[in-house]
């Protein structure tokens, strides 16, 4: 179901007043408003020629009337009742054709039109009326017929993307390129779950997003058509075309079709994730990826119900728990955040804190609820105040969370797990990409990594993960300490290394780190 304020005749496609007087034939009559010119946008669904005074009966609303006025000459009660009965069938406007009956404009007609708010035109040059009817409905006919086309193309379009398993931002990247404006889904909240159309356009959108939709909800003017969504007796939310420029009827007919065909991707099971899920994990995957500045991306944060003026913010992830336990959390705590899914059975939560409220304890409080049970790890940034300082942080705890991720050392660690807990281990995640330590990370393992043995390398990162301690890596290995000697001493021949001098075992160590974090 579709509202806008233009219309309220249903989907057909319609001219409005205006653009039924710039027409050439109009214009060569010499076309005068002279009342109403404040409602020249309505819209004109049919052209109707009457001349008798209760013309309104012969009228279902949207006509523009079509007169010489000769029954009404002389009779002013006839001149006013024929306005009035052309208001109360919601006649779009009324033309007269100044000639023998009225050679100027009427002022009771006038007067009973504009008290209506009804537009009143005469034609001071007027012409036969069947031309201007043939020329307006021929051009009714062709906006019908190709709205009615448009509705196929883009039913048959959405339909094959959904078939084809496409996600829902390409259905809405579908009906942006349709619109030509604008596309925004949101919730019953109105908060935003995703966008499509040109990025500057968006983002225009959404600066003052609260304001602007409940406007919208409420039927605000300059083409917002929206669209509701819903099924099996239950509303999920809208869609809006933001500013959509075409005839408001061929817009609302685009906005019922893209919402029959959201609806469908829904129901179907088109995403593993809710619309929800799915924004938040969009939002996060803009930040982390920082091609989009993050100031572009506050409207977004703000559209989409996170609280961002005068906040304190923690970015976190989080291994060994899934996003719906984290949403849990924030919830049971009663906690402002930002949930999404990353790769490798991690999340991201962004927390949003107020400034006057202790981040540090915040922050531990929610992790232990999160380690109550087996296997979390929470790693975070620093508290960061301001939000173009957000994507940076969200990268810091990526890069704690990858540190620590098949860490033999994971289970020393504190509950918040931050940079400074990484130690070298967090250093060479930074630098596993650079070229020179890729290499030297080769040159000092190249005689295990040659011999294509993983039970010596195992040995031997157990061995420098506990610090060098024969008892303890012959205990994790489940073999004796002479024969984990005999192995050590193989590993030595291999390296050409003596593991007993703390700089030449440091040196194969930091390699080992290295290498594993390349694999990783």
């Amino acid at each position: 179901m579709t509202t806008t304020l233009e219309s309220r005749h249903g989907w057909e496609p319609a001219l409005s007043v205006r653009q039924v007087l710039t027409l050439e034939r109009v214009l060569a009559g010499e076309p005068e408003v002279v009342a109403g010119a404040g409602q020249l946008d309505r819209p004109v669904r049919w052209v109707h020629v009457a001349e008798a005074a209760d013309v309104g009966v012969m009228l279902s609303g949207g006509e523009m009337v079509l007169t010489t006025g000769v029954l009404l000459a002389g009779d002013e009660a006839k001149q006013a009742e024929y306005i009035q009965s052309l208001h109360r069938a919601e006649a779009s406007a009324v033309v007269l054709g100044l000639g023998r009956a009225f050679p100027a404009p009427p002022e009771v007609m006038r007067r009973a039109a504009e008290r209506c708010g009804l537009p009143m035109v005469v034609l001071h040059r007027p012409f036969p009326f069947a031309e201007l009817t043939e020329e307006v409905q021929s051009r009714l006919v062709r906006r019908k017929f190709a709205a009615v086309s448009l509705s196929e193309t883009v039913r048959t379009e959405l339909t094959a993307l959904i078939t084809a398993g496409a996600p829902l931002q390409r259905l809405l990247d579908e009906v942006a390129r349709h619109s030509g404006c604008p596309v925004v889904l949101t919730n019953l909240a109105h908060r935003v779950l995703a966008t499509a159309g040109e990025r500057s356009a968006v983002d225009d959108v959404l600066r003052d997003w609260e304001r602007v939709a409940r406007q919208a909800g409420a039927g605000a003017e300059g083409g917002w058509i929206s669209a509701e969504l819903g099924g099996r007796g239950e509303r999920w939310g809208r869609l809006l075309l933001c500013g959509y420029r075409g005839d408001a009827a061929t817009g609302r007919l685009l906005a019922d079709r893209a919402a029959e065909a959201l609806v469908l991707h829904r129901m179907l099971g088109g995403s593993a994730h809710s619309w929800e899920e799915e924004s938040a994990q969009s939002l996060v995957t803009d930040l982390l990826s920082g091609v989009v500045p993050a100031c572009r991306l506050l409207p977004r944060a703000r559209a989409a119900g996170l609280p961002v003026n005068r906040r304190t913010f923690v970015p976190l992830v989080v291994l060994g728990r899934a996003p719906d336990e984290l949403d849990r959390v924030l919830r049971l705590l009663g906690m402002s955040g930002l949930v999404a899914e990353l790769a490798d059975g991690r999340a991201a939560v962004l927390l949003s804190l107020a400034r006057d409220q202790d981040a540090e304890a915040l922050t531990a409080h929610f992790a232990a609820r999160l380690r109550a049970g087996p296997g979390a790890v929470v790693a975070a940034s620093d508290p960061r105040t301001g939000w173009d300082d957000v994507p940076g942080g969200l990268r810091e705890a990526r890069h704690v969370a990858d540190a620590v991720a098949d860490s033999s050392a994971a289970l020393d660690l504190p509950a918040v797990v931050r940079l400074k807990d990484v130690h070298l281990r967090g250093l060479i995640r930074l630098l596993r990409d650079d070229p020179q330590v890729q290499s030297f990370a080769e040159r000092e393992l190249d005689g295990l990594l040659c011999a294509a043995e993983p039970e010596l390398l195992n040995v031997l990162r157990t061995y420098l993960a506990t610090g060098r301690n024969k008892s303890r890596t012959a205990q994790l290995h489940h073999v004796s300490r002479p024969a984990l000697y005999r192995r050590l001493e193989v590993i030595q021949a291999r390296l050409g290394v003596d593991l007993d001098d703390f700089e030449q075992a440091a040196s194969v160590h930091i390699a080992l780190l290295a290498h594993d974090a390349q694999q990783g």
